[in-house]
């Protein structure tokens, strides 16, 4: 296209505009990258001659510290295997073992993907029969399953860890260390609460996970150590012990159990926020992620940290057709974008899937990619995403995967 004749230059039109804001933004950028030119070049004259010259591998660390490193921490609700579950995942292994990787393969991409994959244990995992409702034993093949998914540690800290004694957290670390996952939440010594802190390396950043529960349904604790009971006390110290031994980012878990939160209840309780509040005002604590009401609950931002007050179940026979509410049988995997620079680790938003448990095969089915591959019943698929969105909430810093599901095909007049 003609561009026409040229305009006159007149004191007005030759007047320099501001110039526009990715321009300026490109600016700052390219100064800051001068300034620190400028300031490696500084340290390794030493200033003037008279300081301590920088070795190469000073330089580099330092370069790469300026450098932000993105990575994403994926987080899901209970894991709470009801007889429907282990019966299935037997007939599944053909009547001679038990295969729980099927109900969970859909599950994989958010999972395995991430930088790091972490899952919440519910219950104790033993070679005894299994067993349900109220006292639970779960078959040690779930563990296998969990691998597969791409977990790469648990939580086993719930209101349930103590359904078999002492013996059955034993056996629950026992399946998980056979299988390669880290594990924390629950111990087999007082050495190994005090000391076995597990620390992820992810993309050179050094992420620590803490675990904890705030009650065992009554159950006494065997020894001290058996279980973390939850108090902000407790988890500030061990965030604080944490970042002593290296920790960029601290990622706290948090079973809510009955003595502090009613089961199904969906909006968070005065127990759950104080205890929050106390936790996000500390510079310790990275984010803080939750369980234990079997019901999906609100994403916030407190004190400009994110709080996923509770994922809901991941997978389970409640429904209701076990006579609980529909929200029982919803859940979500979360994903924590984050960003370390300068040694400092933030969460810059977060995004998270609706799945849903779809019976009677009991795979969990990620809504919106479930939708796509024509998988489960669309109108159950499409009610819990519109449950769980409508609970969880929708903003800049926080959105749902997939923001919109598609749109119900009309259908066609007959005749």
């Amino acid at each position: 296209m003609e561009s026409g004749p040229p305009r006159p230059r007149t004191r007005s039109s030759t007047r320099r505009r501001p110039p526009p804001a990715a321009y300026r933004r490109r600016r700052l950028l390219l100064l800051a990258a001068v300034a620190a030119v400028a300031l490696i070049a500084g340290l390794l004259v030493g200033q003037g001659g008279g300081g301590k010259s920088l070795s190469p591998q000073d330089v580099a660390r330092i370069q790469q510290e300026a450098q932000p490193v993105h990575f994403t921490v994926s987080v899901s609700g209970d894991l709470l295997i009801h007889s429907p579950l282990w019966e299935r995942a037997l007939a599944l292994g053909g009547g001679n073992h038990y295969n729980f990787a099927p109900e969970l393969a859909e599950l994989k991409p958010y999972v395995a993907d991430a930088s790091l994959g972490i899952c919440h244990m519910e219950t104790p995992m033993t070679p005894a029969p299994p067993t349900s409702y109220p006292i639970f034993n779960t078959p040690p093949a779930l563990a296998q399953a969990i691998k597969a998914t791409g977990w790469d540690v648990c939580d086993t800290a719930s209101n349930h860890s103590l359904d078999q004694g002492q013996a059955g957290i034993d056996d629950t670390g026992k399946a998980m260390d056979s299988n390669g996952i880290e594990h924390t939440g629950s111990f087999p010594s007082a050495k190994a609460q005090q000391h076995d802190v597990v620390m992820k390396n992810v993309h050179g950043v050094k992420v620590a996970f803490l675990a904890y529960t705030t009650d065992t349904n009554g159950i006494p604790l065997p020894h001290p150590w058996s279980v973390n009971i939850a108090s902000p006390k407790r988890i500030l110290d061990d965030a604080r012990k944490a970042h002593k031994e290296g920790a960029d980012a601290v990622i706290v878990n948090i079973h809510w159990g009955g003595e502090i939160l009613p089961e199904y209840q969906q909006t968070p309780s005065s127990g759950q926020l104080k205890m929050v509040k106390k936790l996000t005002k500390s510079p310790l604590i990275t984010a803080i992620v939750g369980q234990g009401p079997h019901a999906v609950q609100p994403i916030e931002q407190i004190n400009d940290k994110f709080v996923v007050f509770s994922e809901g179940n991941l997978i389970s026979n409640q429904s209701p057709a076990a006579g609980l509410p529909a929200s029982s049988q919803d859940g979500m995997v979360v994903i924590l974008d984050c960003v370390t620079q300068s040694g400092k680790t933030r969460v810059t938003g977060v995004r998270y899937v609706p799945v849903f448990v779809s019976q009677p095969d009991y795979t969990v089915l990620p809504i919106g990619l479930a939708l796509k591959k024509g998988e489960g019943d669309s109108t159950l698929l499409r009610e819990s995403y519109a449950r769980t969105v409508g609970v969880v909430g929708r903003s800049e810093h926080i959105k749902p995967i997939p923001e919109k599901l598609p749109k119900v095909p009309e259908k066609l007049p007959k005749g």
